[in-house]
């Protein structure tokens, strides 16, 4: 099990803010942190493994003993990742599959697919620009999984995520195959940034830091709920703004920092990774395992996707939790937002409906 994993609070741990997370004590054995739950042969499919994000979100999944199967795919180039990555002394048995031909044998049992497959942002890109070529990318990717494991749980990570979602979603629909519990939005990077920067200006230590990001996965869409953080920490209302808008902003900074040469791709896997191992929790009947997570919900009146936080549990999503209390700043936060994440979740189902 990875380290950085978070197991969080059963209903009697939750406040009246929403479910609460802990951590899991360092050092413990994998056995003491489980509850006795077995582990059953899991594979796990990676669309766009030879990627900026593929690649070290690869290497991190090889790495994880919740992993029986590590299936890798890509439109080129992949057999030279899992050659690579197949030498690391794990169990995880790694095939490797290129081009559209092989796609069927990279989903063929799989039960959790992670789709970073597409273009990454570039310097003065919004996630916007990327829509033409990613959303195309990944409907022809959910087709064929919604023909050859329409059972398992998908992941998006590629943007934009708060319309890629959604075509997922119509995708399905027309399949006859859609499980809303079984499409996901990984938002995880934004509570890893918040957490971390969080952790930062209040000297506290990260692994008992648990900020809840609630909204979309893109700039303003971004709503960290400081005022729900655990443990419970205190800003004035110009640190609040500075704090989301660093939140918020996060991912422009590693863009224009690369200049050129990349986007946001080892944080991203991490929070993929991170996002992964929760859901092969829940899978194998893991109890209280909470994430952040853009799902279909009726979370917001009239805006069918949102992110927040949900319980995981053996089909995916089990169970989709209020976003709770907000305060002033973070309820004008969500007024402001709610326009463009419904203008960007009506992109994608216009697009997966054309």
């Amino acid at each position: 099990m990875l380290a950085y994993k978070r197991v969080a609070g059963s209903a009697a741990q939750t406040s009246s803010k929403g479910a609460s997370s802990h951590r899991v004590t360092p050092g413990l054995s994998r056995k003491s942190r489980r509850h006795s739950v077995t582990c059953e042969a899991k594979k796990v499919a990676l669309l766009g493994a030879g990627g900026g994000i593929g690649q070290p979100l690869s290497l991190l999944l090889k790495m994880n003993k919740l992993v029986t199967e590590l299936s890798l795919y890509d439109i080129a180039g992949v057999a030279g990742v899992g050659a690579d990555i197949s030498h690391c002394n794990t169990p995880v048995k790694v095939s490797s599959f290129n081009g559209p031909e092989e796609l069927e044998g990279a989903l063929q049992g799989a039960e959790l697919i992670i789709i970073p497959a597409g273009v990454p942002r570039k310097p003065g890109m919004t996630r916007d620009d990327l829509f033409n070529v990613n959303a195309g990318i990944v409907k022809a990717l959910v087709e064929a999984a919604s023909k050859h494991c329409p059972e398992a749980v998908i992941q998006l990570v590629t943007n934009p995520v708060n319309s890629t979602v959604p075509i997922a979603a119509e995708v399905m629909k027309k399949a006859g195959t859609h499980n809303p519990a079984k499409i996901m939005g990984v938002s995880t990077l934004d509570v890893v940034r918040a957490n971390t920067f969080v952790a930062e200006a209040k000297k506290l230590d990260v692994k008992d830091v648990d900020v809840p990001v609630v909204g979309g996965h893109a700039g303003a869409t971004i709503l960290p709920l400081l005022s729900q953080a655990t443990p419970p920490v205190s800003f004035t209302d110009a640190e609040k703004k500075m704090m989301t808008e660093k939140i918020q902003n996060a991912g422009t900074v590693v863009v224009e920092a690369k200049a050129g040469k990349g986007s946001a791709t080892l944080s991203m896997a991490y929070a993929a990774a991170r996002m992964a191992e929760s859901t092969l929790m829940g899978l194998s009947g893991e109890p209280n395992i909470y994430e952040c997570s853009y799902v279909q919900s009726d979370v917001v009146p009239d805006c069918p996707f949102f992110a927040s936080k949900v319980l995981l549990g053996p089909n995916g999503v089990a169970k989709v939790l209020p976003l709770g209390n907000m305060d002033a700043f973070e309820q004008a936060c969500f007024d402001a937002m709610l326009p463009e994440l419904k203008a960007s979740i009506q992109k994608g189902i216009d697009f997966a409906n054309a």
